[in-house]
């Protein structure tokens, strides 16, 4: 029989507002049920709020799949990845694309990436893992062409819900290397040792947006990871295209990758970029376009003020080291960072740098992954271009 459970006056205003997410403190009288399991959401006058799944666990307990009085069952599964699928083909990015984005898909904790017949899948949550074999069955069940669905439930996230983190081949197996075209660029994706899902797909669009930016010009991507930014200016007729990054691992990728597609102007360093930075401006070295695209430096909200200082300290010097009339392109991936504070810093780097931004775009993460209005953490990455004037 499934169980019901009652919200308080506040995690009612939540569910009714749209957000996904019932935090503990808004349960009234919680279950003790740990393992994801599917309950029907009431307020306190028993009024039906809709059914999700609750891990008394997690912080985050309830997790809303719908607001309807339908069962959770089969059906209910495919239907939503009916629907996930059919957005993604229609944008014409089935080939290598963020196929399902979790919430932004109504699919809560649910991640699953696709580099050509490889999907990678990411369960989230307790509720997720309970029906994982189902949802693998029905992935495949609407791709049938797919040869590998490869597990990355390796995220320290799914500690919070209590449970392990594991990888490998759910299904079929991983031969090597994905390999996959983005904006003309080819590459060789690692799913089983790469970061996250083995990349970061909710760039592509800002890394076809550089093109105007970089023909003819030279050009630095810090915290490049495998080094796409700078592959992708060597494909838009860069001069040169220098890349740099912390890991060696990850330099010695993205080497192989400008070889792999004959990119002579890409060439890679593996350094810390805060230093390289520093260095570069000491050595009054200049570039015409500056390519910042740090990891998130703010995991939570208690981080923000540190990770402020330095989302300034890297926009400072990088916009020292753009030639008057160049271009910033920076970024932020960060969900704590919201849009408004991203401009306020950058605002404030160029004042202690003595010199103008004159915003040319605006961005954010690309269309396949969505966001929801009611759930502003789904929007979570921005990408400013801006020319840089004295």
């Amino acid at each position: 029989m499934e169980t019901s459970i009652t919200v308080s006056t506040k995690g009612a205003r939540r569910i009714d507002a749209g957000h996904p997410w019932v935090f503990s403190s808004d349960i009234i009288d919680p279950p003790q049920l740990t393992g994801g399991e599917v309950v029907s959401v009431y307020r306190q006058n028993r009024q039906f709020l809709g059914r999700g799944y609750f891990n008394a666990r997690s912080q985050i307990s309830l997790r809303m799949l719908t607001h309807q009085d339908i069962p959770i069952d089969r059906a209910f599964w495919q239907e939503r990845i009916r629907r996930a699928v059919e957005y993604r083909r229609a944008l014409g990015r089935l080939d290598c694309c963020r196929l399902i984005h979790a919430e932004s898909d109504f699919l809560p904790a649910l991640i699953v990436d696709k580099f050509a017949d490889v999907l990678v899948v990411q369960a989230l949550s307790a509720g997720i893992e309970r029906v994982k074999a189902d949802i693998v069955s029905i992935l495949l069940e609407q791709l049938p062409d797919v040869k590998c669905v490869y597990e990355r439930s390796d995220a320290p996230v799914r500690r919070l819900e209590g449970l392990e983190q594991v990888k490998g081949p759910l299904y079929g197996n991983l031969t090597g290397d994905a390999e996959v075209l983005e904006n003309g660029v080819k590459l060789l994706i690692d799913v089983a040792n790469g970061q996250k899902t083995g990349y970061f797909l909710d760039q592509h669009e800002n890394r076809a947006a550089i093109a105007p930016y970089v023909r003819n010009k030279t050009v630095l991507d810090c915290f490049c990871h495998i080094g796409s930014f700078a592959l992708h200016a060597a494909h838009y007729g860069a001069a040169d295209a220098l890349g740099i990054d912390v890991s060696e691992e990850a330099v010695s990728r993205a080497r192989m990758l400008a070889d792999y597609n004959g990119f002579s102007a890409c060439r890679y360093e593996a350094a810390n970029a805060f230093d390289a930075l520093r260095q570069m401006q000491n050595d009054g070295t200049h570039f015409d376009t500056v390519i910042l695209d740090p990891p998130a430096f703010a995991k939570d909200k208690h981080a923000m003020k540190n990770a402020t200082r330095g989302y300034k300290e890297i926009n400072l010097r990088g916009i020292k080291l753009v030639r008057e009339g160049g271009t910033l392109v920076t970024c932020s991936c960060s969900q704590h960072m919201t849009p408004p504070l991203f401009l306020d810093m950058l605002r404030d780097a160029a004042a202690d740098a003595h010199r103008q931004l004159r915003i040319i775009e605006v961005r954010g993460q690309a269309k396949d992954h969505p966001s929801l209005l009611a759930a502003p953490e789904t929007n979570y990455l921005k990408c400013v271009i801006a020319q840089v004037w004295d």
